[in-house]
């Protein structure tokens, strides 16, 4: 269970928390938070919810096969333009912030200049190698990154709270957030709390068992929850939200604003390693699925032309995304909430009513249809927040 658990925090913490301050800064302190809240209910609520799909379909089928059963070719087509559209748009955000924090650290460690398109490039090529290495170099190399990360968030964390100004929260709470900040916020928000690929698998693992499965989802996804209040509050609460908004969604901006902040040599190098591992470990989990997925649906040959082929269709999308939209990090990000939307919200709405009419028996989340409407008429507005947005 300790295990289980650690796996859908891990999967959620990422290079999602760097964004959260940029795109709630707009909002203030108190609103921000409760609008992770609101969120986090969301997405605990949709867990229970896939949950109950997985035990009723068959212990050990994943989502695929799941969403064939209830939905059949046609479910399964929108599941997987759904999933491929959010791998796209994740790497695409993760090469936009990791070649900003890139050209930062050849500044500020070797002074070099790097452009936009350099750093991209470099970014690229150099990281996006490791995903062609496969799945165990990652998982090896990935397990190690997360854990130096979550330590160092601690670290960061704890250093930075006696720095938080109390004075500057109450100035953020009573500052009126516009509907523009509102749906800006929402997407973003909604994507950092995206564990749910993860479900089948652990539903497998533990063996269906309900009760296990349940404080796993629960307690996995309140960790992350916490973390990202504490981030909120050692960002908003020392940079401050109006000055944060001010960076215009830079994310080496508000780096470089959290390091003067710490004043110490130790903490701010701290800080710059963070923000560095949150991405590369949110990169390399996502562009590792993504070069499985299009493996499998390509059927691409084994050996090195083979690997490269399939490289290069996952790379060269999201690398012209990246090259052309120079400060998309948390653009993209908040674009990546509605393929989300539509596998952890509209699609698990759609098999459970399915397979509630056939009166299959099992687990079911409680609240009945109505809340089925309820998350339902949540995953349009997060949907009409982004197109918002957008337009």
């Amino acid at each position: 269970m300790l295990g289980s658990t650690a796996i859908v925090a891990g999967t959620a913490i990422g290079a999602g928390m760097l964004a959260l301050p940029l795109a709630t800064a707009a909002l203030g302190v108190v609103p921000a938070l409760i609008l992770l809240v609101l969120v986090w209910s969301i997405s605990a609520y949709t867990s229970l919810l896939m949950l109950e799909i997985n035990l009723r379909s068959g212990v050990g089928d994943n989502v695929h096969v799941i969403t064939g059963k209830t939905l059949g070719k046609k479910g399964q087509f929108i599941q997987g333009a759904s999933f491929l559209s959010l791998l796209f748009a994740l790497t695409a955000a993760y090469l936009t912030g990791g070649s900003s924090l890139l050209a930062l650290r050849a500044k500020t460690m070797f002074d070099i200049s790097l452009d936009h398109q350099s750093a991209v490039l470099i970014f690229t090529f150099g990281l996006g190698a490791i995903a062609a290495l496969g799945v165990a170099w990652v998982d090896k190399l990935s397990r190690l990154l997360f854990s130096l990360m979550v330590l160092l968030l601690v670290l960061v964390v704890v250093f930075l709270l006696p720095e938080v100004d109390m004075g500057t929260i109450a100035a953020d709470a009573v500052q009126k957030a516009s509907a523009s900040a509102w749906m800006a916020a929402i997407p973003v928000v909604f994507t950092s709390f995206g564990f749910h690929v993860c479900i089948a698998t652990l539903v497998r693992y533990l063996e269906g068992d309900v009760t296990k499965l349940r404080k796993v989802l629960l307690t996995g996804s309140s960790i992350p929850l916490v973390c990202y209040v504490l981030w909120l509050l050692v960002t908003l609460g020392t940079v401050g939200g109006s000055a944060i908004e001010g960076f215009g969604g830079s994310l080496p901006n508000l780096i470089s604003a959290l390091q003067e902040i710490a004043a110490q040599p130790m903490v701010s190098k701290c800080i710059s390693l963070f923000a560095d591992l949150a991405l590369i470990t949110s990169f390399l989990g996502v562009t590792m699925s993504l070069f499985d997925f299009l493996a499998e649906l390509t059927r691409a040959r084994g050996g090195l032309v083979g690997r490269l082929q399939t490289w290069l269709v996952t790379f060269v999308p999201p690398l012209l995304c990246a090259l052309y939209v120079p400060e998309g990090f948390v653009a993209v990000l908040g674009f990546a909430a509605i393929p989300l939307v539509v596998m952890i919200i509209f699609l698990p709405i759609a098999m459970a009513l399915g397979q509630r009419k056939a009166n299959m028996g099992g687990y079911q989340v409680s609240g009945g249809q109505g809340a089925l409407y309820a998350i339902g008429l949540a995953g349009v507005a997060i949907i009409a927040a982004q197109l918002w947005v957008a337009l």
